[in-house]
């Protein structure tokens, strides 16, 4: 170990220009007094930003100081790890969210002081208001502000137990055992636990869909997720450790990298914060370089650029315009920064910048600066110097090759197996994978969402109509008809299936026979009036006294209408089988006896209304022939065909 490794870093300087003084060009750098002040780089792309930074974190390695880089790309990351002396390898805390076989092991929610818990739950409340600043609404907020105080006062949480608490009813009532703040406390018993089922789960959704988007990859999981961290903000910064993280967001997304790079900067100042035990001359400095802060650079930022230097933690940042930054991180960076340095910018921040440099330099001097020159106020025992030109200095270090030695170090001292911190995770939510635990897990969530269901629907009171019982249902009924209870309603079932026909007493009730049906049968008249209806005719239909008068009169020569032979009554069987072969047995239906009489009156009573009929309009034609009124001639019931009388024919046409 060199000599001035271990000597007073009090009056070290770290050089990172030369500038053209007396004629001459001559390096120079910042003092560590004026460097607790802050550094402030700003510049386009490619100008020599990170050139400058690598330079001066370089510096403070070979000074043996306690220093720290947060590298959003990963490049300069990678490269400082190859530049590391033999002499400090174990120092070094290599942070690669991409090694997914070691995970090193950030747990923000671990240890910390009642009087500092406020600070963590700010610091990621302002992540989280970076990443989403337009979807995070305050009832959010409100929530996940008691979720994260909450687990903060029970040991052993992580931010896995963020959903969890939200989510899981006995895993939140067992941290709400352990809370002693009172509002916190009452935020779960008179506010989250009296809402709506319904309003609970739309109120927590968007915080379980933000907080979920990071702790469903492995990547982020397995380092914030472990309950016990492998890596101390405070013990880097007490011990004078170099902490390189590499927060490639090509490799682990640019909102992981947003998140575990603001929650580092939290950490950070928590770990400065905590210094306050310490005499202010027995702090060691520690120098905090973030390039492109702003992806960082949240509201709990400015609490660290006007508090951090009592501390003696001293930050150095760098980006590319300030319209990257929010209104009240660019008035704490402008009013807390004591060295502003300048590269080419554009003309927007050469309005805001000339403020700064003017009367030396214009806005048309800002926005020609060539590559590696720059404009800069440093900072010089306490007082800001008039504004003046200068250029950076090259590359200062060699190259050491220590980039496997500086990995597996990490890895033994900060680091733990991916298969140790994954069961342990398990373990830690209760769900180990034994199959018979799996199966009450999932009859306790089935059983929860029955429910729930039954919750959900509408509950009606009624009074069952027999036995007067009170029932709830699901569905509102006429009041004005019966309703009845389950068990009412199996004995009425019951009473419905008995049959019928039952006597009062028990023995006709046993002794019930039920009466058989015997086979239809066909009486004389049905089958006469078939016959009838389909061989004889309507004139065959006339009554017995017709037949008679019929029978009476000599036979003529024409017969129009001869008679059929009457069927003898005897030779007919008063029932037919229904199964023999005759057809009329198959055809006739009709219901009574009387069917032949009734048919035959009503036939004689047409024939009577034609004939009376028939007798008018011959009467009425004969009154209006003949020229006197004269009574007309007996008409006979029976023509006689024979005659050749005048007037007869011209009263019968035939």
């Amino acid at each position: 170990m060199p000599a001035y490794a271990d000597h007073d870093h009090e009056n070290d300087v770290i050089y990172f220009g030369r500038t053209n003084y007396r004629n001459a060009m001559r390096k120079f750098g910042i003092r560590t007094d004026d460097r607790r002040r802050h550094v402030y780089v700003i510049g386009k792309t490619g100008m020599g930003k990170t050139t400058l930074l690598e330079n001066m974190i370089l510096s403070d390695i070979y000074l043996g100081h306690g220093c720290a880089y947060v590298d959003p790309h990963g490049d300069t990351a990678e490269k400082l790890i190859d530049y590391i002396p033999e002499w400090r390898l174990e120092d070094v805390v290599y942070l690669n969210p991409a090694d997914l076989d070691y995970p090193v092991g950030f747990n923000i929610l671990e240890s910390v002081d009642s009087s500092k818990r406020h600070v963590v739950a700010s610091g990621l409340m302002g992540v989280f208001k970076k990443i989403w600043p337009d979807v995070w609404s305050a009832r959010m907020e409100h929530i996940l502000n008691n979720c994260i105080l909450t687990l903060l006062e029970n040991p052993g949480n992580s931010l896995l137990g963020v959903n969890r608490i939200l989510v899981d009813k006995d895993f939140r009532r067992k941290m709400i055992a352990g809370v002693q703040d009172p509002v916190v406390k009452a935020f779960w018993i008179t506010e989250f636990e009296q809402w709506d089922p319904k309003f609970q789960r739309e109120a927590i959704a968007p915080i379980q869909n933000k907080v979920g988007q990071f702790l469903s990859t492995a990547l982020v999981r397995n380092i914030v997720a472990q309950q016990k961290s492998t890596i101390y903000a405070r013990e880097i910064m007490d011990q004078n450790k170099i902490f390189i993280v590499n927060l490639s967001k090509g490799r682990i997304g640019e909102d992981a990298m947003a998140l575990l790079g603001g929650m580092l900067t939290t950490q950070m100042q928590l770990a400065a914060m905590e210094r306050v035990d310490v005499p202010e001359v027995e702090r060691s400095d520690f120098y905090l370089f973030i390039d492109e802060f702003q992806n960082f650079a949240t509201e709990s930022f400015a609490n660290i650029l006007s508090e951090a230097r009592k501390y003696r933690l001293a930050l150095i940042m760098a980006h590319q315009y300030i319209d990257q930054l929010d209104e009240k991180v660019r008035s704490a960076v402008f009013g807390n920064v004591g060295t502003i340095i300048t590269f080419r910018v554009g003309s927007p921040d050469a309005i805001f910048l000339e403020t700064e440099f003017t009367p030396r330099f214009t806005q048309e001097d800002l926005v020609n600066l060539a590559k590696f020159q720059i404009y800069l106020r440093l900072m010089i025992n306490g007082v800001a110097s008039d504004p003046f030109s200068a250029l950076t200095l090259p590359p200062i270090a060699q190259r050491t090759n220590s980039t496997q030695d500086v990995i597996q170090s990490s890895r033994a001292l900060y680091a733990r197996p991916r298969e140790v911190v994954e069961r342990a995770i398990l373990a830690w939510s209760e769900m180990g994978g034994e199959s018979a635990g799996l199966e009450d897990t999932f009859k306790k969530i089935d059983e929860e969402k029955k429910d729930r269901k039954k919750a959900r629907r509408p509950q009606f009171e009624y009074n069952c109509t027999r036995c007067n019982t009170l029932i709830n249902l699901p569905v509102e009924l006429d009041r004005s008809r019966p309703i009845y209870c389950e068990e009412c309603i199996k004995i009425i079932r019951e009473e419905r299936k008995k049959p019928k026909y039952e006597s009062k007493s028990s023995d006709k009730r046993d002794s019930f026979v039920p009466k058989q049906e015997t086979l239809p049968t066909i009486t004389e008249g049905q089958i006469m009036a078939h016959e009838i209806k389909q061989e004889v005719g309507l004139s065959a239909l006339i009554g017995s006294k017709h037949l008679e008068d019929q029978k009476k009169q000599p036979p003529t020569s024409v017969i129009s209408n001869p008679q059929p032979p009457l069927i003898p009554k005897n030779s007919i069987p008063s029932t037919i089988d229904i199964n023999t072969p005759p057809v009329v047995s198959q055809i006739i239906s009709p219901k009574s006896n009387e069917t032949v009489e009734n048919e035959a009156s009503s036939v004689e009573k047409k024939r009577r209304r034609r004939r009376r009929k028939k007798t008018n309009q011959t009467i009425d034609s004969g009154s209006v022939n003949s020229s006197e009124n004269r009574p007309l001639p007996p008409v006979s019931s029976s023509p006689n065909l024979g005659s050749n009388n005048n007037e007869g024919e011209k009263i019968f046409p035939w």
